[in-house]
């Protein structure tokens, strides 16, 4: 959060009490089942539901920074970084906030959903990405982070703020039943 607001020429200590929202797309939180394997337990007894639970890490960075904003963490699985974006589009669209940072984290530490993915023939052979490809043979996983600031467009050139790309539109749909 820090370096994305350094990144777009914001001082990140400027925003305490703002109106800044934070929209982070999280999945997989199985840091609670390795901590709990810890030697060193009896020290975090009392912090592991809360310090592994998704639901707080947009909480924790707009505490955190003051922000005063929205701050909504969101699981829609493979998605979630996405529909968080969208979501930040839409509260800067009917200006619950003036700026947002948005994005989303996934870490892989546990190697069970690569093992459940498995048995159901469902992993890409060659472990390669071909989402949308007519050459499209299962999943391929990989982990990151990433946040975006975002401001409307008329904000950004107001404020001097350095604008390297424009969403037009967002939308969050559901197919329904399909594969």
């Amino acid at each position: 959060a820090w370096e994305a607001m350094e990144d777009a020429g914001i001082d990140p200590t400027s925003l305490h009490g703002s109106d800044t929202g934070v929209f982070c797309g999280l999945m997989y939180g199985d840091y609670q089942h390795l901590a709990g394997m810890s030697d060193r337990r009896d020290e975090i007894e009392g912090y592991l539901y809360i310090s592994s639970a998704a639901s707080v890490a947009s909480g924790r960075i707009s505490y955190t920074f003051g922000f005063e904003g929205p701050s909504i963490a969101v699981d829609t699985a493979c998605s979630s970084s996405l529909v968080a974006i969208a979501q930040a589009i839409a509260s800067l669209r009917s200006g619950e906030c003036s700026l947002a940072l948005a994005g989303g984290v996934t870490v892989l530490s546990r190697p069970n959903i690569f093992v459940e993915f498995s048995r159901q023939r469902a992993l890409s052979p060659d472990g390669r990405c071909k989402a949308y490809g007519s050459g499209a043979d299962g999943v391929g996983w990989s982990e990151g982070s990433g946040l975006l600031v975002l401001e409307r467009l008329s904000d950004a050139r107001r404020n001097g703020h350095q604008v390297l790309g424009l969403l037009r539109g967002s939308a969050v749909n559901q197919d329904g039943a399909s594969n």
